[in-house]
């Protein structure tokens, strides 16, 4: 049984502006934004504006746009940061990992011989935040 959508979730007051966010790229259809609990340095969300728990429930032409800029904020948070790499990831339903209930893909940057950091709770200072938004904008209009 797929459970329902709740637009109570913490990202859909995000996407109504009801919490401040530091966003980096926005469009009709999506919209892109700094993790405040960072796995790395740059680690930014992307998610559809459309409501969806997660990729089980999604309607399949969400997943076009999605991606599309999925792709253009990996390649701009790895020029951004000058990153090695970038590890994408998309979690669905509880048992997998997934905390907040719509779908979203985790865009981290990274480094060779750098772990991930833990998923702890812990918030990273909002001007740390702002800082990197400014440098994934900069790459993204480059």
């Amino acid at each position: 049984m797929v459970e329902a959508y709740d637009p109570g979730n913490i990202f859909a007051k995000i996407l109504r502006g009801e919490i401040p966010s530091h966003r980096v790229y926005e469009d009709d259809a999506v919209v892109a934004f700094m993790d405040v609990m960072p796995q790395g340095m740059g680690h930014t969300l992307v998610m559809p504006k459309a409501p969806s728990r997660n990729i089980l429930d999604a309607d399949p032409a969400t997943f076009g746009p999605l991606f599309a800029v999925v792709q253009k904020v990996a390649v701009a948070v790895k020029k951004a940061f000058d990153a090695d790499g970038v590890t994408l990831m998309q979690f669905n339903e509880s048992a997998s990992g997934q905390t907040v209930y719509h779908l979203h893909v985790h865009v981290v940057p990274r480094f060779e011989g750098v772990p991930l950091k833990p998923h702890s709770g812990q918030m990273e200072k909002p001007e740390v935040l702002a800082e990197n938004a400014d440098k994934i904008r900069a790459a993204l209009a480059s």
